[in-house]
């Protein structure tokens, strides 16, 4: 099992680094998120370890960009000692489980395993409104058998709104899947955002219409979802 540790303390990574190949795994280190960053460019991994508290990067920062650009990896969070704001952060970025340090080796081993099968049992999920189909696991558009090039805010409304296909989702709603809570963009950048969704849709079957007082809807342009 191949797992990537994303760990800046060095006593703390080849502690881990040795007690994780001690049972099997296959641990490679990485001391910064940039390299971090790098090492999942170029690799294929079961299971992430990531503490938070990074010299370059915040630790949900890297988990964040990771689910944008579509990557799955089951990720397991280390935090300080009753971080709840940075677990509930984590939860909605996407993060599998977290561990609170100081911690049992035994449980980390066992929640990364546990995650790891999880992951691998995991059925993959496609979404589709007419000709456009989403894979909820590698989190990819393709539009009548084609990939779709997205924006990872573009990624993020279409997910959004795919999954209510039919429906209308509020304007604040949708906003606040597209863009950061502390995001210093206006309620009306989403606009923009639906423009350039609605560009790369033109001449399919399935469009964004505003549904006025509502919000806005993907639906097929023959009146299917």
């Amino acid at each position: 099992m191949r797992v990537l540790l994303v760990e800046d303390e060095r006593d703390m990574s080849a502690w881990l680094e040795r007690a994780l190949a001690q049972s099997g795994f296959l641990p490679e280190p990485a001391f910064d998120a940039a390299t971090a960053e790098h090492m999942l460019a170029e690799n294929a991994y079961d299971a992430v370890i990531m503490d938070l508290r990074l010299p370059d990067k915040h630790g949900l920062v890297l988990l964040r960009e990771m689910r944008n650009r579509g990557d799955v990896t089951p990720v397991l969070i280390l935090t300080a000692q009753g971080a709840l704001q940075d677990r509930v952060r984590g939860l909605n970025l996407g993060a599998d489980d977290f561990l609170t340090k100081p911690f049992a080796l035994e449980e980390l081993e066992a929640r990364l395993t546990a995650l790891v099968r999880r992951s691998r049992s995991r059925k993959t999920l496609h979404m589709r409104c007419g000709t456009l189909v989403y894979d909820s696991e590698s989190r990819a558009f393709s539009l009548d058998g084609s990939l779709l090039h997205l924006t990872p805010r573009e990624q993020a409304a279409l997910a959004v709104l795919i999954t209510r296909s039919g429906a209308p989702v509020e304007k604040s709603q949708l906003y606040s899947r597209v863009f950061d809570h502390d995001s210093e963009t206006s309620l009306d950048a989403i606009e923009v955002v639906l423009h350039r969704l609605r560009k790369k849709l033109t001449g399919s079957d399935v469009r964004i219409v505003t549904v006025r007082g509502l919000g806005y809807m993907l639906e097929g342009i023959d009146g299917s979802s």
